[in-house]
């Protein structure tokens, strides 16, 4: 057993398919299923229980997957200190963001870094805060951005961004000419919150449940830009942070103010305590950290 093999089990238990996981490592599926088939004689186990197009890990595989992974993150650290050696600054960082953050905070940073370090790589996972806090957690990203505070306490944490949520309505809401509101005020509404992937989702609707209703959620979306349109086309209301409702035509849109509970949005960059993080990475985060710390000067 080598490690390209234990590679293809853990992709494919990550996945949760064959096909999947050999797209995600550049090869075909008969090489991976051999691969996985191979493994299960040598080690006279199931791996993977099969129904159909679905497969899910045995007692037996879970095991040898969790094995596999530690022997992985060893031999990545391993790798990543012996290239820092060899290469000095060259490598690649793989950064998680919320698609609302991204644009809003980081392409001044991305220039920098590519200027200084041309051949650096960065590959840019696009999901919601929780997500990108459990891949940081399990290893795939080296960091990520994330809303704060996170559920785990094994993270170096960089906060860069407290804000709050404000109230985004419909030019023609009765509530439109309010200088400020209250949760409790909006409990007849229809909420249009982003999906259970970030964490705003679950904020929202505790907050709603602390002021003693259960939220109305008529849609749910990834994409800030289209709740703010469905909220124009009066769908319903929405709760986004200050960052993005300054984006907002306010010809289209009204924001007002939520001031009872004050609904925080604090952002941090955060990567994985006692792991070993690159050169590359390292030196993404001293250069975020200068250029967002500037900003908020």
């Amino acid at each position: 057993m080598d490690i390209r093999q234990l590679q293809y089990l853990v992709e494919v238990a990550r996945l949760r398919s064959f096909t999947k996981a050999a797209e995600a490592l550049f090869i075909t599926q008969p090489t991976i299923s051999k691969t996985i088939r191979q493994m299960e004689e040598e080690l006279g186990i199931v791996l993977f229980a099969r129904e159909g197009r679905s497969i899910t890990l045995t007692d037996a595989g879970r095991i040898i997957v969790d094995r596999a992974q530690e022997i992985l993150n060893s031999f990545q650290s391993l790798s990543g200190e012996l290239d820092d050696l060899r290469n000095l600054k060259r490598g690649h960082i793989r950064i998680g963001l919320p698609p609302m953050v991204g644009s809003s905070f980081f392409p001044k940073v991305m220039g920098q870094f590519h200027s200084s370090y041309p051949d650096i790589t960065i590959r840019l996972f696009e999901d919601g805060s929780k997500k990108v806090e459990i891949d940081v957690e399990e290893g795939s990203l080296d960091l990520g951005v994330v809303v704060l505070p996170t559920t785990e306490g094994g993270f170096e944490v960089f906060p860069f961004v407290e804000e709050k949520l404000n109230l985004l309505l419909p030019p023609s809401h009765r509530l439109a000419q309010s200088s400020e509101i209250s949760l409790e005020e909006l409990q007849e509404e229809y909420f249009l919150i982003f999906r259970e992937d970030f964490a705003l989702h679950d904020r929202i609707i505790k907050e709603c449940q602390g002021a003693g209703f259960q939220p109305k959620i008529i849609y749910e979306s990834s994409q800030w830009d289209l709740i703010s349109q469905m909220v124009a086309a009066g769908l319903g209301i929405a709760l986004l942070p200050e960052t993005i409702c300054r984006e907002m035509d306010p010809d289209r849109v009204r924001i007002v103010p939520m001031t009872v509970p004050v609904i925080p949005w604090n952002l941090g960059i955060i990567w994985k305590k006692d792991r070993y993080l690159s050169f590359a990475a390292r030196e993404w985060i001293r250069l975020a950290r200068t250029v967002l710390q500037q900003e908020k000067k």
